[in-house]
């Protein structure tokens, strides 16, 4: 039996991005990392909390970046209509905002409760995303040279077309040379692998596919997206000290598994928002007009696979007239 149309949530969470892009883009290169999330965080939480569903705070940010935050387990919304796991970041890329540089962006998904991965005190994990047409011939244990090879033919190109999204981190420099060694082409970022990610999903974008170690929590958000476009993220935790390693063991959680898109976020009831904030080669950025302010945004719902890019026009007239948040 068909069913008609339901709420496509993820309009709902445009409105928190474009709030916390809206007041963080004040804080452009300004040198003040905390100020800038600071002034995203309180933006995300007011709207999240005019929003009528009862959301539970999964994937939150703070412990690793030293910064105000959205905290695990934190309760989001009215706390009326459907239960829901968030995850959300309100700057990804902070330091690339505090110092001017493209592609940070602001990011929620959410996923009925239950249904999202909880890394419990993992911060990185090994990555690789590539399109759909790739995803069934992938293996993040496999040679980096076979890996693109396949998605090379699978891509109908030849592995020097490629463009692979990398971390410009000094633990990526074998990675780097094993990719130069294959032949293919490097884009190194200096921050955001949800960018990373996304870009190597989306048909618009140069990326062809997203190799290195980022974020667990950024991993379990950028699944959120893939669910909804297609294409495959493999990942497995990769502790960056001694400490987190003994974390997550302590933790009871598998160093050894293999982490797909359907493990990270099960079931298709996902929705993701994404909001540019510094602007880049992904989403453009805020731009101030005086009287207002222009944002772009994805959004992207699972079930029906819809993808839509939106540009929106702020008049801070009217907005200022009702709105909790100082856009100013």
């Amino acid at each position: 039996m068909k069913e008609a149309p339901a709420k496509n949530l993820a309009f709902d969470l445009m409105r928190v991005t474009e709030a916390a892009a809206l007041a963080s883009a004040r804080w452009l290169g300004k040198g003040e990392k905390e100020a800038g999330d600071k002034a995203a965080v309180d933006a995300m939480r007011l709207c999240f909390n005019s929003l009528e569903l009862s959301g539970t705070v999964i994937i939150g940010e703070g412990e690793k970046d030293n910064a105000p935050m959205l905290y695990n387990g934190e309760k989001l919304g009215s706390g009326n209509g459907s239960e829901v796991d968030v995850a959300v970041d309100p700057v990804e890329g902070t330091n690339l905002l505090a110092f001017g540089r493209p592609n940070s962006i602001s990011v929620v998904g959410t996923s009925p409760a239950g249904t999202m991965y909880n890394p419990g005190p993992s911060h990185y994990m090994r990555k690789l995303v590539v399109p759909n047409a790739a995803k069934s011939v992938v293996d993040i244990d496999a040679p980096v040279a076979d890996n693109l090879k396949h998605i090379a033919k699978a891509l109908g190109k030849d592995v020097n077309d490629l463009v692979v999204f990398v971390l410009d981190k000094p633990r990526h420099e074998q990675l780097i040379k094993s990719i130069r060694q294959a032949g293919a082409r490097i884009q190194l970022h200096r921050d955001g692998d949800i960018t990373g990610a996304l870009m190597a999903v989306d048909s618009r974008s140069e990326i062809d596919v997203m190799m290195g170690t980022g974020g667990t929590p950024e991993g379990v958000l950028a699944a959120c997206a893939i669910k909804g476009v297609g294409g495959q993220i493999l990942a497995r935790l990769d502790p960056q000290s001694y400490v987190e390693k003994e974390a997550i063991l302590n933790a009871g959680i598998d160093l050894r598994e293999i982490l797909t898109v359907d493990n990270l976020i099960k079931g298709d009831e996902v929705f993701f928002a994404a909001t540019g904030i510094s602007g880049g080669s992904f989403l453009d950025g805020v731009r101030y007009t005086g009287n207002g302010a222009v944002t772009h945004s994805m959004l992207i719902r699972a079930k029906t696979g819809s993808l839509r890019y939106i540009q929106s026009f702020h008049n801070w007239d009217k907005l200022m007239k009702f709105s909790s948040v100082d856009y100013d």
